[in-house]
């Protein structure tokens, strides 16, 4: 579990994300930080179909390191932190320049919207799951 190989997404930061102050508006990075999970959601269903979706958002934290500016890409780097039977927690980087500007945890849960309830999580995704694993401290 000590060598952690994270999913990497990299965006072009759009002139309509920017806000007033001139850096990137605080809900600009929710809409990343999910767009960067969609590798993670092709591990449960691969054709990402949402007639047959299996997770669900149990929640999510945003912490703001240092404004992000228009015209500079931004990459993400994603990592699972925590993996239970049915629950997993992804931890998210957000970079600019070669600094750290931002963090996420992310819970979400495999749910079988069938029956209405969490569901273990296959043995197959949970392998990949643990090889994009790093442990953070909690806060």
């Amino acid at each position: 579990m000590s060598h952690s190989v994270p999913l990497v997404t990299s965006f072009d930061v759009r002139f309509c994300e920017t806000d007033a102050l001139q850096h990137v508006s605080n809900t600009a990075l929710v809409a990343w930080f999910e767009a960067a999970r969609e590798p993670i959601f092709r591990m449960f269903t691969p054709e990402l179909d949402l007639q047959n979706w299996p997770l669900i958002l149990a929640s999510y934290k945003v912490d703001f390191l240092a404004q992000i500016f228009y015209g500079k890409p931004v990459t993400v780097k994603t990592y699972v932190s925590r993996l239970g039977n049915s629950a997993f927690d992804v931890f998210q980087e957000l970079w600019q320049d070669d600094k750290l500007c931002s963090t996420g945890i992310t819970t979400m849960v495999h749910f079988d919207y069938k029956t209405q309830r969490s569901a273990p999580i296959p043995d197959k995704v949970k392998s990949e799951l643990q090889s994009h694993f790093k442990e953070v401290p909690t806060q």
